[in-house]
């Protein structure tokens, strides 16, 4: 019976090793200990060894996946996208933006982006726009100082 939790262990560290979120961690551990148990104590029986699995498991759960959680949590939150940084930024309009012609462009650190304005102005040629959104794949921007 110490085989057969050893290899639950294998297999479930296998089943963790190919996903992207902590799934089975907890329970692979549990067969672990529950398979090293089986060999140091080979009289007992299948209850307990199902209450060990169990146990274990469980207590390695609670005790640590607020944990691991958090820290996925912070580190998901603190890694910031392109789009992210652009907001706030302040471009330069390299083509006229006129939202009912469906024409517009601005110009931010040397990357040209499809513009549109979010009130519906036109803007000119060569005037400064702030970036407020990103909507598809257009930015949505206003005039400096708006």
């Amino acid at each position: 019976m110490a085989w057969f939790w050893l290899s639950l262990a294998i297999a479930l560290t296998v089943v963790e090793m190919s996903t992207v979120q902590l799934v089975s961690v907890w329970f692979a551990l549990g067969a672990g200990v529950t398979s090293l148990v089986k060999a140091i104590f080979p009289s007992i029986g299948i209850g307990w060894q199902l209450l060990i699995f169990v146990a274990v498991s469980v207590a390695l759960f609670v005790s640590t996946r607020p944990v691991v959680k958090k820290f996925l949590t912070k580190r998901t939150e603190a890694q910031k996208t392109n789009l992210d940084l652009v907001v706030g930024k302040e471009a330069i309009v390299v083509e006229e933006i006129n939202n009912i012609k469906g024409t517009g462009a601005v110009k931010l650190g040397g990357m040209v982006w499809s513009a549109r304005t979010l009130n519906g102005e036109e803007i000119p040629l060569d005037t400064i726009v702030v970036f407020k959104e990103i909507s598809g794949n257009k930015a949505m921007v206003e005039r400096k100082g708006e």
